[in-house]
């Protein structure tokens, strides 16, 4: 299932997006805190804006440095130090096809393309044998990043601009999903193509969730943002930056600087 947040002129709504299909079935409510039911209408797709599928009502948590050169066996033990971890505040998310600014501070900005799982549930101090309990779904976050600003101290300077955190097209919701064998690709401009596997990850997106739950509490809406696989470059003003990954779908933003 793909649920989608979209606005077709009037208040912000969530629907389904078919399989198959590019028709939406709107939905009543946000189905993070309500039934997901229909509310009888139909829209199409090239109809509507998509916007970000979750505007967090708490915290983006980032996590660094986490993908390796070798693959993560599966079963293998969570190797130690446990990787570092920043915030994104709420003011940083947009959505698909909205420009991510570039402040007049910087002149050093990569994208980095990156899996995100989105909480359904309060959590904290969750077992990793319980993690599938908390997890609503699935998306794709751009981890927008001021090299220039990453002078050694927090990294809320350099990771925290406003739009520095794309979020979508949409929310994945799939229980089967593998999310540790996705393959993500990324272009700038339809070229200078990068491309990595979740496969690679050091810590594992359940063990992240985990880990994340004993320093936070995890709200219903927070996103956790995974690491980035390889899939990244710089982008200055006048690019357009896209990345995806079959399962979860494409998010691309143009960049801009005022």
């Amino acid at each position: 299932m793909r649920i989608v947040r979209f606005s077709d002129g009037s208040s912000p709504a969530y629907g389904v997006l078919e399989d198959g299909s590019t028709r939406i079935v709107v939905l009543k409510g946000d189905p993070l805190f309500s039934p997901i039911e229909p509310s009888g209408r139909i829209v199409e797709l090239d109809d509507v804006r998509l916007l970000s599928p979750v505007i967090p009502r708490s915290k983006v948590i980032g996590i660094g440095n986490n993908f390796g050169p070798d693959i993560r066996q599966p079963g293998s033990p969570e190797p130690t130090p446990m990787p570092p971890i920043f915030l994104k505040p709420n003011s940083s998310v947009i959505g698909p096809d909205d420009p991510i600014v570039l402040p007049s501070w910087t002149n050093d900005v990569i994208y980095e393309g990156e899996v995100a799982v989105i909480i359904k549930s309060l959590a904290k101090d969750v077992p990793l044998e319980d993690v599938d309990s908390v997890i609503f779904g699935y998306t794709l976050a751009n981890d927008v990043t001021a090299r220039d600003a990453m002078d050694g101290g927090p990294w809320d300077k350099g990771k925290g601009a406003d739009t520095f955190c794309p979020l979508g097209p949409w929310i994945t919701v799939d229980p089967t999903l593998d999310v540790q064998s996705l393959t993500l690709h990324g272009t700038i401009n339809g070229e200078k193509e990068t491309s990595g596997s979740t496969a690679y990850m050091l810590h594992t997106v359940r063990e992240l969730i985990a880990y994340c739950s004993t320093l936070f509490t995890l709200l219903p809406g927070d996103v956790i943002v995974t690491g980035c696989p390889s899939v990244y470059g710089t982008i200055t003003a006048g690019d357009t930056v896209s990345f995806g990954v079959e399962e979860l779908g494409t998010l691309t933003n143009p960049v801009i600087r005022r």
